[in-house]
C-alpha cells in the first residue's frame, strides 16, 4: 500500500472514531455564582477550587439544608407548630425541672438512631441567625459547645467551631452529620435516600455534573449554600454606606466599642474597617479562673496557654443569636454586657487584650451600658 493511502486511511478511521466517542464534554455547564462584596469586608474567601460557588450548586445545597425529605414524620409535624419550635409541650414543661436533658424525646430518638432523620434546619433556624435560638445551651442540645452563628463564613479562613477544629466548611458539613451529638446520621442511608429520590440526581446532575450522588458532593453543595449566607444591611451598614445616621445614644455606643478606655471590644470583634465583627481568632476572655473544658482551643493545639480559650463571635445580628458564649451561659444581651462590665476573671492563660482585668471590668456606668447596647443592636439586620 502506498504510504500516502496508508495515511489518508490512517486519518479517515480515526476521524471516524473519534466521531463515534460519546461526548466527554460536561452536558451542562452551571452558573457561576456571584458573591457579593460588601464595602470593607475582606478580600480573601475560603471558597476552595474544587468547590466553585455556581447558582446550582448553592439552589441544591439550601434544599438539601431545609429538606423535609430527609426528616421524619416526628419532626415535620413539629415544625408545623405555629411557633416554629421543634420542643414539644412536654419538654417545655420540663425547663422547670432538674432534668439532665432538656431534648424532647422524639429529637432525641432521631438522634439516636443510625439512620437519624435531623436535618441542618432541626436546629439552625434562619429567624435566630442560623441557631437554634435561646434556650439551645449545651445541656439542651446535648452537644460540646453551644451553637455559633452561620452567617459570613466565606471568609473566615481560620478554622470552624468554638475551638477551630474543623478545618473547612465542607469538613463541617461531614462532622455535623457524622457527630452522635448532633445529627448522628448513616452517610450511606442520607446518599441512598437521595439517590431513590425523583428529584435530587437531576440537580446534582445540574450542580456537579452527574446523577451519581454521593456524600461527598451532599458536603459540597451544603457548603455552597452557607458561604451564600451574606449578612452586610443592618443600620450600622447603611450608616457606612452614607444612607443614614446613627442616633447620639448609638455614636456614643460605637465610641465606646472601639476606644480601649471605653468598652475596648473592638481588638476581638473588629470595628468599621473590620465589619465582620469578628477578627475570628481564639481568645480566653475571663469567662472562669479555671477552664474544665476538654474541647477548647488547647484541645486543637496542644498548647497551654490556650486553656480556656474559643472564637471570638461575631456580633453581627447579636440581638438574635442568643444564648451566648461557648457554654451558653448568658441568656440576654444584658448578661453579657453585665459580664464585661464587672464579672470578668483572672487566670494564668487569660488573653492580654482583656486590658480591665485587674478591675473585673471595663466599669462603664449605666448610661454607658444602654449606649454600648443600643449600638450594638445596629449590627442586626431586620429583614
Amino acid at each position: 500500500m502506498k504510504p500516502s493511502l496508508f495515511l489518508f486511511l490512517t486519518v479517515a478511521i480515526t476521524m471516524l472514531w473519534t466521531g463515534c466517542k460519546p461526548s466527554e464534554e460536561p452536558t451542562h455547564q452551571p452558573t457561576p455564582y456571584q458573591m457579593p462584596s460588601p464595602l470593607f469586608f475582606p478580600t480573601v474567601t475560603n471558597i476552595p477550587s474544587d468547590n466553585p460557588m455556581t447558582e446550582e450548586g448553592v439552589a441544591l445545597g439550601k434544599m438539601l439544608f431545609f429538606d423535609s425529605l430527609l426528616l421524619s414524620t416526628e419532626i415535620k409535624s413539629l415544625r408545623d407548630i405555629p411557633s416554629s419550635s421543634l420542643l414539644s409541650t412536654e419538654i417545655k414543661s420540663l425547663r422547670d425541672t432538674p432534668s439532665s436533658s432538656l431534648l424532647s424525646t422524639e429529637i432525641k430518638s432521631l438522634r439516636d438512631t443510625s439512620n437519624s432523620s435531623l436535618s441542618c434546619s432541626s436546629c439552625h433556624h434562619p429567624e435566630h441567625s442560623f441557631e437554634y435560638g435561646p434556650e439551645a445551651s449545651p445541656d439542651f442540645l446535648g452537644t460540646h459547645h453551644a451553637m455559633l452563628p452561620l452567617i459570613n463564613l466565606a471568609w473566615n479562613t481560620n478554622g470552624f467551631g468554638w475551638n477551630g477544629s474543623v478545618a473547612t466548611l465542607e469538613d463541617m458539613v461531614y462532622a455535623a452529620y457524622t457527630d452522635p451529638t448532633e445529627i448522628n446520621a448513616d452517610t450511606a442511608e442520607v446518599v441512598k435516600r437521595l439517590q431513590q429520590s425523583d428529584t435530587y440526581p437531576a440537580l446534582f446532575e445540574k450542580a456537579f455534573n452527574t446523577k451519581t450522588i454521593t456524600f461527598i458532593l451532599v458536603e459540597k453543595a451544603i457548603a455552597q449554600y452557607v458561604r451564600s449566607l451574606v449578612f452586610c444591611n443592618s443600620k450600622f451598614d447603611h450608616y457606612l454606606r452614607g444612607e443614614t445616621q446613627l442616633s447620639q445614644d448609638e455614636l456614643n455606643g460605637y465610641m465606646l466599642f472601639i476606644t480601649e478606655e471605653g468598652a475596648d471590644c473592638f481588638h476581638c470583634h473588629g470595628s468599621a474597617g473590620s465589619p465582620l465583627f469578628t477578627t475570628n481568632l481564639f481568645y480566653n476572655n475571663g469567662l472562669d479562673a479555671q477552664s474544665t473544658d476538654s474541647h477548647d482551643r488547647s484541645s486543637v493545639t496542644g498548647d497551654p496557654h490556650d486553656r480556656g480559650a474559643y472564637r471570638a463571635p461575631s456580633l453581627r445580628n447579636i440581638t438574635k443569636s442568643a444564648p451566648y458564649m461557648h457554654d451558653g451561659r448568658f441568656k440576654t444581651l444584658d448578661e453579657v454586657l453585665e459580664f464585661y462590665n464587672s464579672g470578668v476573671q483572672n487566670s494564668p492563660y487569660i488573653s492580654p487584650l482583656m486590658h480591665h482585668v485587674n478591675d473585673g471590668g471595663v466599669l462603664l456606668t449605666p448610661s454607658e451600658v444602654a449606649d454600648l447596647k443600643a449600638f450594638l443592636e445596629t449590627l442586626t439586620e431586620e429583614d
